[in-house]
């Protein structure tokens, strides 16, 4: 995985923080962190943009984040499990893994 593809990864990751954090952060702690994710998930997806096609960086970053927010909600928030969720996440899954198949990385003049 070249370090583009890590930088995305990363990203989505640390997407799925910070959406948590919206939505249960109580105290301005909870919140400094919220708003750290939030700027150090988009530096991240920024950065691996430079190298790669924005359309799908954007794509995989969103489709980790959605993926990695629907089952933190259910393994640790109590978000009820439903089957029809479960497979539409695998379907969403399956396009961000096809989009990673199909693109290759585009190198700039910098060379990395």
């Amino acid at each position: 995985m070249t370090k583009q593809w890590l930088s995305v990864v990363l990203a989505g990751l640390v997407e799925v923080l910070w959406v948590i954090g919206l939505k249960h952060a109580n105290n301005a702690l909870e919140w400094s962190g919220t708003i750290v994710c939030i700027l150090l998930s988009f530096y991240l997806m920024l950065k691996a943009s430079k190298h790669m096609p924005v359309g799908t960086v954007y794509a995989v970053f969103v489709g980790i984040g959605s993926t990695g927010t629907v089952i933190v909600d259910m393994l640790f928030f109590g978000e009820p499990f439903k089957l029809a969720k479960v497979a539409l996440i695998a379907v969403l899954l399956i396009g961000v893994i096809g989009l990673k198949l199909v693109t290759g990385d585009k190198q700039t003049e910098e060379g990395a």
